[in-house]
């Protein structure tokens, strides 16, 4: 009875979709394949059709997704290298996966397309930041084809209808040089500033733990011993207490050293008693595996650079050379001759 009932369905799901126009069911099987693919597409993170890259009078859509692709949408494409937007690419399919790029299916441009080359040429199926889907190329093919079509054009292959594929090349390569497209393209949509801020992140992340850390020994008798001296300073024997600005130098000669932002994270991470001053030690915050691990492989680094100098503009000349404050310029020996010029 449940297997009638099933099929009763299944004939009644036939004989609607017949009734339908075309245009319905292609709407219909679209709708559907883009609820198929929605999870797995790849995600922009920056670029908008408000920001194109600008080449002479070619403005170019593009985007950067999550994984550091650049692409260029189809429809831009075809139109920064003079083709309709929406030229149709060949029903012949290679290795069964998605056609190649419509310009480099020609006849007349083949012998210059490479395996390489075709294999870049597939469309990226990609999600926009506004949340549409949508399909482009690399960024890096665009000055491949604009190559190609030069080589096809000095060879004297290309017809009569392709000839201005190689004019908007040539006007193309003027603007734009191979390695320079990434660059471009991160311009236009604003993605250097962000990939500056996800690589801060990444550090910060690898450094820096979200739980406390018990504490332990980690800054060796040496290193205050050393401190003290190079201070001009007698090393107390009956206290722990030190000097409270010894706090100021051991940030500079430590934390600012270790990676970029790891000091100021660990400033807003680390929470104040009622006199301001830190209610934990920095270093119980670093990571196990990668924090700390530096964290002591530097003291190690520092100390020796300590008991090497003879006084604090001696060692601190030693610390700028070997281990520089994160941004900032190694400074380099200027000989002066004996008349001070």
């Amino acid at each position: 009875m449940v297997d009638e009932e099933r099929r009763g369905r299944a004939r009644g799901g036939v004989e609607r979709a017949k009734q339908l126009s075309p245009q319905r069911r292609s709407a219909i099987a679209k709708k559907a394949a883009e609820a198929r693919w929605s999870d797995s597409l790849a995600e922009a993170v920056s670029g908008s059709p408000d920001r194109p890259l600008r080449i002479g009078d070619i403005e170019i859509e593009c985007y950067v997704l999550g994984d550091g692709t650049r692409v260029i949408t189809q429809a831009a494409f075809l139109r920064a290298v003079g083709r309709h937007p929406r030229a149709k690419a060949s029903a012949v399919r290679e290795d069964g996966g998605n056609p190649i790029l419509p310009i480099l299916q020609s006849k007349a441009v083949s012998n210059f397309v490479t395996d390489e080359v075709r294999e870049k040429a597939r469309p990226i199926a990609f999600r926009m930041p506004t949340g549409g889907r949508a399909s482009g190329y690399s960024a890096e093919l665009l000055p491949v084809v604009c190559e190609i079509y030069l080589k096809a054009r000095d060879a004297g292959l290309l017809d009569r209808q392709q000839v201005h594929v190689a004019r908007q090349a040539e006007i193309l390569v003027r603007g734009l040089a191979h390695v320079g497209i990434i660059a471009l393209v991160d311009e236009a949509t604003g993605y250097q500033e962000a990939r500056a801020r996800d690589a801060l992140a990444k550090i910060l992340e690898a450094f820096i733990d979200k739980e406390l850390q018990a504490w332990v020994r980690t800054f060796p008798d040496d290193f205050y011993r050393e401190l003290f001296r190079l201070r001009g300073l007698e090393f107390p024997m009956d206290t722990v207490k030190r000097p409270q600005y010894f706090g100021r130098l051991t940030n500079d000669i430590v934390y600012k050293r270790l990676a970029p932002g790891v000091l100021e994270e660990l400033k807003r991470v680390t929470p104040k008693n009622e006199s301001g001053r830190p209610k934990h030690k920095f270093f119980q915050r670093l990571t196990a595996n990668i924090g700390y691990p530096k964290l002591r492989e530097h003291l190690g680094s520092v100390v020796t650079l300590m008991k090497l100098s003879t006084d604090w503009q001696d060692f601190i000349i030693k610390l700028d050379q070997i281990h520089p404050r994160v941004g900032d310029t190694i400074p380099l020996p200027i000989e002066q001759d004996e008349s001070g010029l």
